[in-house]
């Protein structure tokens, strides 16, 4: 059986971590703001289960591979980089060329933190 690399088992998990992560931030912002802040800080949590049931793994299989400071910062371009859609699709925010600079300095973080 195909065994995927240490660090596309990573960036998966991670990837789907941070999915949970952004609805569990900030989807009530949208969903629930006729509610209690309660209600949606006990529907976030529910949430964030799933979010820490899927980083622990990743950031254990990343750890084997990469440093801590590494897997941080490639946790910050994931953030970002499913956030930004979240924002725009999910909550209607409109593009900001500020994502596009965001981005440009993560990728500058990236460079010096994985660099040899």
């Amino acid at each position: 059986m195909f065994q995927l690399p240490i660090w596309l088992k990573t960036v998966l998990l991670l990837t789907a971590s941070n999915v949970f992560m952004t609805f569990a931030w900030y989807g009530h912002l949208k969903n629930l703001q006729s509610k209690a802040w309660y209600v949606a800080a006990v529907a976030s949590w529910s949430i964030a289960l799933f979010e820490y049931l899927l980083q622990v793994p990743a950031n254990r299989i990343g750890y084997q591979a990469m440093s801590l400071s590494q897997l941080k910062i490639l946790q910050e371009v994931i953030t970002l980089s499913v956030f930004v859609p979240f924002a725009m699709v999910y909550m209607k925010e409109p593009f900001k060329w500020d994502y596009v600079w965001a981005g440009l300095c993560l990728l500058g973080a990236v460079y010096f933190m994985f660099r040899s």
